[in-house]
Parts: structure tokens; C-alpha cells; sequence
């Protein structure tokens, strides 16, 4: 070899012997036949000039004088060393004008322009496939020559390419010389490093065109669009399954030869490939690489990440062929398939119930065989699955994944997200064949029949109460139990249900989500809102089998029937008082303890319940939401309308037993007795003056106060009643809406009225003691004894 190469030295020195040959044996490759090559005799290379043929003779004498200050690579040429320092530098002098694509080199530029023009010079004479370069057209033909004369001397494996056998090496030996400046992880190849970028950059340039779904690579939508085309490409010779991807065809090999080389060193579950193996390795070691970068849920498999992504897309690719129902994934469609063949292969044996999967149907098997193997370690409930653990879980970290677009309403299920979303598509697909209302869910049908039916299949084992939903017997037991285990962080009051707890929190958080569309009044419960509705259609389907009074609510009127039985099942504890129901209990509790926790911003007045506070606030704002049809009076309270409304119908449903008197209502009829029983238990601690009526006895208070809290706006007089000032008030503006019937006088107040009509019946009811004159009112009366007393 040395003398061979001195030989073709001395002729390059002399410029003698060196072989010129015509170009006719090259016409396919060349466009100028009388081109000639300068020929190396020692690797038979062909040059253009003589000087690149000096230059070439280099290379077989292997004389590299130029080396490179980072890497220490030696160069036989120094143009070569400056190209090579570009791969440090990172230097890309050569743009492309078309996509300013930079390059190190001018020949990868010139190469790259052919991509642009589309240029294949060269073609294959084998499979007539086109190449812009004949090196890679010699590259492509050991394909069909099979030739592969690089081998690598670890594994024995050949390559085509010395390239090829040069980056295989770094297999062995582990190099990865091109780094990430983002995560800094290391790749063997460019390319590979190129393609990771794309993970950082988000770049997607490759688009599906029926889809339009984005891929970071080529190869990857090559793939993908086998998922539109059904093309299964790869078939297995034992079973003849198909499928779109070798490497899923080479792990279902492993289903018939059961081949698993892998184990896992914690578990010892065996695997058929390493890529599954490392995969399941993150389930002991609770690595989840994969981020979701919409809700940062964190995934162990990137597959899994991806199926996730569609959750916020909403993208449902696979369609039901005979209802057009969607699914996120395939699998999810397989199984949908099996509602419409009614296929349930999988059979119990204890209790023969089919199942349409097999996770159900293993699922199922643990009700036989009471096994719960997942338990939570705050309050050590049991599950028969790992997922409802994930689930309960929820509960005590108050996660709520899910979450509503419309109004931001968050749930710890999807399940309850998507029942929730019926709420404002006003969906009801399933209706009662007996009233025709609709629901949302069939379970929920379900449970209505039971109203039609009466069926109540729960009991309760103390007082034998049955009910139609196990939900409802598990909320009476605490009754009995008098659990209250959900406490208010703010007040400190309990309840029994956590919903009784989300709902009291708005009374804090002043939250009134639910309004009403006719007079736009808000409300905290949409429960509270449905009844208020049915003050504007003025419909009460439920009525009292004694008095026939309608009920907007089938729950108001099982509290009405407490009237007319006088069923008290709430009692106190201190007093012995009864109450018929245990909100009123509650409210009376309040008495023995004195507490007040919410008080009025403008008179400090203290309540013990918010809904009081509320409705004491209609005093200073003066509003009077509720007005009778008949005179237009207004009220603040709707039982004070209902009371007015008896003024104008006359009824006196309440009688005195001992003198028959009439009441229009039963809180008049119980101070009315108190005049029989001459009981006076409201005592002032100043004058021991007694009164029948806290009313009276705090009105009485205001006279040794000398408080008048009302005054008037026109004049400034001060009352101590509010009625006393409303009664002020008609001097100003001259109002007087009581008329006598026989000379039509006018009158402020019906009592003025009242002794009017005296003057034309003649009547005096107040006598005196000492002379028995009759009077007309008892002022005169009053006035009179004077005479006698000086």
C-alpha cells in the first residue's frame, strides 16, 4: 500500500501518468459528454481538478496536520478543519432564499435548493426512484443489493452506510454528544436532537388533511392517517389480526408464545418487550412524566396523556355507526357497540348476571366474595376498586377536577359534570308515563315511579319510618342519632349533611346564584327558587284532605297536616316545649342561650337566624315586596298579606272556646285566652306594671326610655311605635281612608272611625261608677272622672 501511494505521489510531483478518461462510459450520470475525471489508481475515485486529486492523495497517506482545539479531531486539510469548527460554533453562513433555512456548508445549501425544485437527477434503474444527489442514488442501491460491507464488531451487525455503523456505535459505548440547552437531556443523533426541539417549540408542521390534527414528524402522520384509511398493513400468520403498526403486531406475538423474558425485580410480573417493563416500573415508583398543559394532571404514559388531551377538546374521532354517538377513544366505541348487539359474553357463575366487559364482569365477582382491597387512610373506608378510591379521596382534599363552562360549577366525577350540563340544555329525554315529567336520568325516573307506586322499600329499624331512597333513611337515622358531624369554620354550627353545610356557607358568602326570571329576585337554593316560582303561576298541585288548603310543595303540605293532628315531634330539652318542626326548634333554642350572631348594620339590633336580619332590614329600607289585589296595601311579609287578605274575605277560622269570639288568626286567639286567664307574664322591672304580650311589655320599656326611634321626615316629631308615626303621617298628607257609611266623614285610622259611628248609633258602652253617665269612647270617660276626683 506505501509503495503505491509514494508511486501516485511521484506522479502527482510530475504531473505525469495521471490517468484521463473519456466520460462516454458515464453518459447516464453527466450532461457533457467530453467532460473528463482525473482518477485516482488507488480507490479508482474520480476528480474534476487535478488539485482536489493532490489534495485526495492525502487521505491514503492518512496525513492530518490540522487539529481541532475543542475536540482534538485531526483534518488533513485546514478548509476541512474550518468546517468542522462550525459543528461547535454552531456557525450557519448559507441561507436558503426560499426558507431561510440556514446551513454550515455551501454544498448542503446547494443540495437543500434541489429539494425546492424538485429535481431528481438521478434515478434508480432497479425501482425507478428519483434522488437530487448521486450519493444518495449509490446509498439507495445497496438496498437492493442488500450490500452491507460495514459491521460492527461488538454485535456483528451490518450496515449499509459507514455513517449508519458509526452512529450504531454509540449504542455501545453509550455516547450521546448532542445535548438539549432546554432539559439538557442527550441524544446519539442530530436528527434525533432536531425532532426533540419540536417538543419545547410545540411545532407541529405536519397536518392531517381530514382531521387537520398536527404532528411533530412525518412518520408519526404517516401513521396516523392509517386511523382514516382502516389500512392494517400488518397481519399476524397465526390468528391473521391485522394492525396499522409492526411494533403493535410484534407485541401481539408475544399473546401466542407467551414469550415474557422481562420481570419486574419489585413485583416480579413478567413482560415481553423493555419498553413495557420501564413503563410499569413507574407504578412503583409513582413517576408520571407527562403534564397536562391545560390542568397540569400529571400521567405515567404519554398515551394516556394524550387521551386526556381530548377531554378539553372535546375531539370524539370514532363515531357509532348506528346511533352516531361519539367516543374519545376506540376501545370506548367497541364497547359501546356491544349496547346494540346486546352481547354480554361474560357470565357469573354464583349468581349467572352477564356483563357486556370483563372489568365489569371482575369487578363484580368481588361483591361475592366481599373483598375490598383498597382502603382510604384518612377514614379506612374500603373499595372493591383503585379508581374509587382515587374517587373517595376527592372528598376529604375537596378536589374538583372537573369543571362547568357555563357557570363554573366544579364536580368531583365527570359523570356528575355531564348530568350537570342537562341543567342548561334543559335536556329531559326520559319521561314518567303516568304525569309525563321529564328527567334528565333514568335512574331518576326510576325513582320518581316511586311516588305513583308508593313504594318504600328502606325502613328504619327505631321508629319504623320507611322511605323510597336509602339517601333519605341514612339522613332520618341522624335524627335518632342527633349526628352532626359538618361544622361552619365561620359560626361553628353543625349540620348532618354536607350539602346542609354548602348550602349554609352562602348564607356568609351572601352567594344567590339562582334568580327568578319575572321579578329577578335571587335566591341561595334553586329548591327555594322553585317554590318562589309558584308564587307568579299561582300553582299548588298538592291540597289538604281536611281544610282543602293548596301546597305549592308536597313537603309543605306534610308540615300543614302537623296542624290539624298537632304532631310536635321536636321537643326541647330545657323547657319541655314541643315544636313541629325542627327549624322552629332551633329558633327557640336560641331563647335559652341568648345567641344573636347576626345583627343589623344600621341599628345594631341582634338575630339569631339570617332570614330574620333579612327581613328586619325591610324596616329601614321600607320594602314591601308583597301588595293586596284589593285595597293595594303593601306588606314586607307574605304572612302578613295572607293575614290581610282575611280582613276582606271575613274569616275568622280561629274561635274562643270560652267566650266563641273569632280570630282571623291563631297568634290572636292565644293573646286573646291570656284576658280568661288574666295571665300577665311580661313584667316591668321599673313600674311592675304586667302585660300579656312581649309587644306591649317592649313598647311599656320605651316610656321609662323616653325612646322614639321613628321620626318624622316633614316635621321631625319623634314616635316610639312605628305605627304611631304611619298614623302621623296622614296629617301631612291629608289621607284618610276610613269614611263613615251615613254622613261620609272621613278618617285617618278605623278606630277614629269606629267612635264616629258611636255618635249615629247612639251608643255608650263606658259608663261612670259614681253618677253612671254613658260615654261614647273611654278618653271621655277618663276626662269626666276628674269631676268627682277635683
Amino acid at each position: 500500500m506505501e509503495a503505491i501511494i509514494k508511486k501516485n505521489e511521484a506522479k502527482l510531483k510530475n504531473d505525469l501518468h495521471v490517468e484521463v478518461t473519456d466520460t462516454d462510459r458515464n453518459v447516464k450520470n453527466s450532461n457533457d459528454k467530453n467532460e473528463k475525471y482525473f482518477t485516482c489508481d488507488i480507490c479508482g475515485q474520480k476528480f474534476d481538478e487535478k488539485r482536489v486529486l493532490k489534495k485526495h492523495f492525502d487521505t491514503h497517506r492518512k496525513l492530518k496536520q490540522y487539529s481541532c482545539d475543542v475536540c482534538h479531531k485531526f483534518f488533513p486539510h485546514k478548509p476541512n478543519l474550518f468546517q468542522h469548527l462550525r459543528t461547535h460554533t454552531n456557525e450557519k453562513p448559507y441561507s436558503c432564499d426560499i426558507c431561510h433555512k440556514r446551513f454550515s456548508w455551501k454544498i448542503s445549501l446547494k443540495v437543500h435548493f434541489q429539494a425546492h425544485s424538485n429535481k431528481k437527477l438521478y434515478s434508480c434503474d432497479v425501482c425507478q426512484k428519483g434522488f437530487s444527489t448521486k450519493s444518495n442514488l449509490n446509498q439507495h442501491l445497496k438496498v437492493h443489493t442488500n450490500e452491507k460491507p460495514f459491521s460492527c464488531e461488538v454485535c456483528n451487525k451490518s450496515f449499509s452506510q459507514k455513517g449508519d455503523l458509526k452512529r450504531h456505535l454509540r449504542v455501545h459505548t453509550n455516547e450521546k454528544p448532542f445535548s438539549c440547552e432546554v432539559c439538557h437531556k442527550s441524544f446519539s443523533r442530530k436528527a434525533d436532537l432536531n425532532r426533540h426541539l419540536r417538543v419545547h417549540t410545540n411545532e407541529k408542521p405536519f397536518s392531517c388533511d381530514v382531521c387537520h390534527k398536527n404532528f411533530s414528524q412525518k412518520y408519526r402522520l404517516n401513521r396516523h392517517l392509517r386511523v382514516h384509511t382502516n389500512e392494517k398493513p400488518f397481519s399476524c400468520e397465526m390468528c391473521q389480526k391485522g394492525f396499522s403498526r409492526k411494533a403493535n403486531l410484534n407485541q401481539h406475538l408475544g399473546v401466542h408464545s407467551n414469550e415474557k423474558p422481562l420481570s419486574c425485580e419489585v413485583c416480579q410480573k413478567g413482560f415481553s418487550t423493555l419498553s413495557y417493563l420501564n413503563i410499569h416500573l413507574r407504578v412503583h415508583t409513582n413517576e408520571k412524566p407527562f403534564t397536562c398543559d391545560m390542568c397540569h394532571k400529571m400521567f405515567s404514559h404519554k398515551c394516556v396523556l394524550n387521551l386526556h388531551f381530548r377531554i378539553h377538546t372535546n375531539e370524539k374521532p370514532f363515531s357509532c355507526e348506528v346511533c352516531h354517538k361519539s367516543f374519545s377513544r376506540k376501545d370506548h366505541l367497541n364497547q359501546h357497540l356491544k349496547v346494540h348487539t346486546n352481547e354480554e359474553p361474560f357470565s357469573c357463575d354464583v349468581c349467572h348476571k352477564s356483563f357486556s366487559r370483563k372489568a365489569y364482569f371482575n369487578q363484580h365477582l368481588k361483591v361475592h366474595t366481599n373483598e375490598e382491597p383498597f382502603s382510604c387512610d384518612v377514614c379506612h373506608k374500603g373499595f372493591l376498586q383503585k379508581s374509587d378510591l382515587n374517587r373517595h379521596l376527592r372528598v376529604h382534599t375537596n378536589e374538583k377536577p372537573f369543571s362547568c363552562e357555563v357557570c363554573y360549577k366544579s364536580f368531583l366525577r365527570k359523570a356528575h359534570l355531564s348530568q350537570h350540563l342537562k341543567v342548561h340544555t334543559n335536556e329531559k329525554p326520559f319521561s314518567c308515563v303516568i304525569c309525563n315529567k321529564g328527567f334528565s336520568q333514568k335512574v331518576n325516573l326510576n325513582l320518581h315511579l316511586r311516588i305513583h307506586t308508593n313504594e318504600k322499600p328502606f325502613s328504619c329499624e327505631v321508629c319504623n319510618k320507611s322511605f323510597s331512597l336509602n339517601a333519605y333513611l341514612n339522613k332520618h337515622l341522624k335524627v335518632h342519632t342527633n349526628e352532626e358531624p359538618f361544622f361552619c369554620e365561620v359560626c361553628n354550627k353543625s349540620f348532618s349533611r354536607k350539602n346542609y353545610l354548602n348550602q349554609h356557607l352562602k348564607v356568609h358568602t351572601n352567594e344567590k346564584p339562582f334568580s327568578c326570571v319575572v321579578c329577578l329576585k335571587s335566591f341561595s337554593q334553586k329548591g327555594h327558587l322553585k317554590q318562589h316560582l309558584g308564587v307568579h303561576n299561582n300553582e299548588k298541585p298538592f291540597s289538604c284532605v281536611i281544610c282543602n288548603k293548596g301546597f305549592s310543595h308536597k313537603g309543605s303540605l306534610n308540615l300543614h297536616l302537623r296542624i290539624h293532628t298537632n304532631e310536635k315531634p321536636f321537643s326541647c330539652e330545657v323547657c319541655y316545649k314541643s315544636f313541629s318542626r325542627k327549624r322552629q326548634l332551633k329558633q327557640h333554642l336560641g331563647v335559652h342561650n341568648n345567641e344573636k350572631p347576626f345583627s343589623c348594620v344600621i341599628c345594631n339590633k341582634g338575630f339569631s337566624q339570617q332570614v330574620n336580619l333579612n327581613l328586619h332590614l325591610r324596616i329601614h329600607t321600607n320594602e314591601k315586596p308583597f301588595s293586596c289585589e284589593v285595597c293595594n296595601k303593601s306588606f314586607s311579609l307574605k304572612a302578613y298579606l295572607n293575614q290581610h287578605l282575611k280582613v276582606h274575605t271575613n274569616e275568622e277560622t280561629f274561635s274562643c272556646e270560652v267566650c266563641n269570639r273569632s280570630f282571623s288568626r291563631k297568634g290572636y286567639l292565644n293573646q286573646h285566652l291570656k284576658v280568661h286567664t288574666n295571665e300577665e307574664p311580661f313584667s316591668c322591672d321599673v313600674c311592675h306594671k304586667s302585660f300579656s304580650r312581649k309587644a306591649y311589655f317592649n313598647q311599656h320599656l320605651k316610656v321609662h326610655t323616653n325612646e322614639e326611634t321613628f321620626s318624622c321626615e316633614v316635621c321631625n316629631r319623634s314616635f316610639s311605635r312605628k305605627g304611631y308615626l304611619n298614623q302621623h303621617l296622614k296629617v301631612h298628607t291629608n289621607e284618610k281612608p276610613f269614611s263613615c257609611v251615613i254622613c261620609n266623614k272621613g278618617f285617618s285610622q278605623k278606630g277614629s272611625l269606629n267612635l264616629h259611628l258611636q255618635i249615629h248609633t247612639k251608643e255608650k258602652p263606658f259608663s261612670c261608677d259614681v253618677c253612671h253617665k254613658g260615654f261614647s269612647c273611654i278618653s271621655s270617660l277618663n276626662r269626666h272622672y276628674r269631676i268627682h276626683t277635683n
